[in-house]
């Protein structure tokens, strides 16, 4: 017959979970100071590469960007605050804030003729045309940064992807997945007619007008009856303006 554990056996039982647990825990507190020291270090050495590096980081586009991913590793956010020590060190906080303001001014100006939907690449040129400079010295990643901290006004702005654009809205004018398919298939062309929505997509007529009339509607579209065929065609000039095809190669046939 087994003899059950005594009082004593369980007490020995229990001090030594105890320590084990005492343990674990001071393996883990090592650890995490390891790594924060670690992380200090790697921010140290990150300020003294900002401050040798800092003309680059602020006129080289490619070099700014891979400086932003950086920084993302190790939990620092230059653009986090205007004010502080990256502030000090690159002046980075202006940059963005001067292009935040400068993509407002932009997106307002064209509102009449794009509805408030500018194609990303189109963005980017007028802004260079603002700036005076190439192409080159604004990346895309720069103009998202830029946005992305306009999104605390709460004023609509937000970037999307359709088909392979990358556009930017600047009113807040919710579009559904018909709308998203029919400015996807504007893109070859920049046009679109209610026949080729309904062949492309298999929809009634009713559901390609209606998708087309709102789109129409929220000043996102323009109409054009000049043709002899008779079929309106649907331009849209957010994804026009910046192709290299613009379907006026077309001619009214």
């Amino acid at each position: 017959m087994r003899r059950r554990p005594g009082i004593a056996g369980l007490q020995n039982a229990a001090a030594t979970r105890d320590k084990f647990r005492l343990v674990g825990e001071n393996v883990a507190k090592v650890r995490t100071d390891v790594m924060q020291e670690q992380l200090a270090t790697f921010r140290s050495q990150l300020e003294e590469f900002a401050r040798k590096h800092k003309s680059d980081i602020r006129k080289n586009s490619v070099f700014r960007q891979q400086f932003h991913e950086m920084c993302a590793k190790v939990g620092v956010d230059p653009l986090a605050s205007n004010k502080g020590v990256w502030a000090e060190l690159l002046g980075i906080g202006d940059f963005y804030y001067e292009l935040g303001v400068q993509i407002v001014d932009i997106c307002i100006a064209t509102r009449s003729l794009n509805g408030g939907l500018i194609d990303l690449l189109e963005l980017r040129k007028l802004l260079c045309q603002k700036r005076k400079t190439d192409l080159a010295s604004l990346s895309a990643d720069d103009c998202l940064r830029a946005i992305s901290k306009l999104k605390v006004l709460g004023s609509g702005f937000e970037v999307f992807s359709v088909g392979k654009k990358k556009l930017v809205r600047s009113v807040p004018t919710e579009l559904n997945k018909d709308h998203n398919g029919i400015l996807e298939l504007a893109q070859a062309r920049g046009y679109v007619t209610v026949e080729q929505v309904e062949k492309e997509f298999s929809w009634s007529t009713g559901r390609a007008i209606d998708a087309l009339e709102t789109l129409l509607k929220e000043g996102l579209a323009m109409i054009d009856d000049g043709h002899r065929d008779g079929k309106r065609r649907y331009w849209f000039p957010c994804v026009t303006l910046s192709s290299d095809t613009t379907g006026g190669s077309e001619g009214k046939s």
